[in-house]
């Protein structure tokens, strides 16, 4: 449990100290399951927060979204696939973690293992699991 304050400072509960955004980063790096939470209303903050820490990632000089991508995300929201746009979201990126994490397990034993971080070798996987999206969802390709 991590406490908002007033003055914006972020106290975690767990080790009762003052952390910065970029300690709420490395705990999302790690996996940690946390909740932010504003000090005086107890509102739930931790989305806020992702949203605060993706804001400072996408100035920092390589975005992840293009101008594209992020014009096609606000558009969704009031539309009636708002809802599906999320859940979307979340099946693609869970499936590119995983199979991210099973190319890198398979791979770190081998002496081959930094040809596993080329993008050559992510565009056949990225297709595939393009290709596996569209047809959960329905969508032929074009």
């Amino acid at each position: 449990m991590i406490k908002k304050y007033p003055n914006r400072r972020l106290y975690d509960t767990l080790t009762s100290n003052y952390i910065a955004l970029s300690d709420i980063k490395q705990l999302v790096m790690s996996g940690a399951a946390f909740k932010v939470i504003d000090a005086k209303s107890e509102e739930d903050l931790t989305r806020s927060l992702l949203l605060q820490i993706i804001l400072e990632e996408e100035a920092g000089g390589a975005p992840l979204f293009s101008e594209a991508v992020l014009s096609n995300i606000i558009r969704t929201y009031g539309h009636a696939m708002q809802g599906f746009m999320g859940s979307y979201l979340e099946k693609n990126l869970q499936v590119f973690a995983d199979m991210q994490k099973q190319i890198t397990t398979q791979a770190l034993p081998t002496s081959t293992a930094p040809q596993v971080f080329k993008p050559e070798v992510w565009t056949g996987q990225i297709t595939a699991l393009q290709d596996q999206m569209m047809s959960v969802f329905g969508i032929k390709k074009p």
